[in-house]
């Protein structure tokens, strides 16, 4: 059986072909896009005091998202490209993939805003104290 029939389950006459949308990738690529930057948003929304510590790691974790997002989206694209689903091609090959990487595009870019906010706010302390020190 050739690679691109791998993908595919004979049934006698009957094709079941298999979409990247019923991948563990997809749904992945739906966890780490939606789901748990929503969670981490709603979190840092909701909470009245937070940790430095904690804002920290919530601006690596939505760069590192970005970072998962990204491959999950490679990765599809490569699936899609070996799917016999027009529908895949279309979500994953073709222009419209441009817009599913500006969501990465803009974690990265709070992840690293809240990044820089923590540095800035620890250098200002650390000034504020040296001076006082000295």
């Amino acid at each position: 059986m050739s690679e691109a029939h791998g993908r595919n389950q004979w049934m006698g006459e009957l094709q079941i072909s298999t979409s990247v949308f019923v991948e563990a990738e997809f749904f992945a690529l739906v966890f780490f896009t939606f789901l748990l930057p929503a969670c981490i948003y709603g979190y840092m929304l909701r909470t009245s005091a937070i940790s430095r510590k904690a804002v920290l790691l919530f601006g690596v974790s939505l760069i590192a998202i970005s970072g998962v997002n990204i491959f999950l989206l490679q990765r599809l694209a490569q699936m899609a490209k070996e799917s016999p689903s027009l529908l895949d091609d279309k979500m994953f090959t073709s222009e419209i993939s441009v817009a599913l990487y500006l969501l990465p595009a803009v974690f990265a870019g709070i992840g690293v805003n809240i990044l820089s906010h923590v540095l800035i706010g620890h250098l200002a302390h650390a000034e504020k104290k040296f001076d006082r020190e000295h």
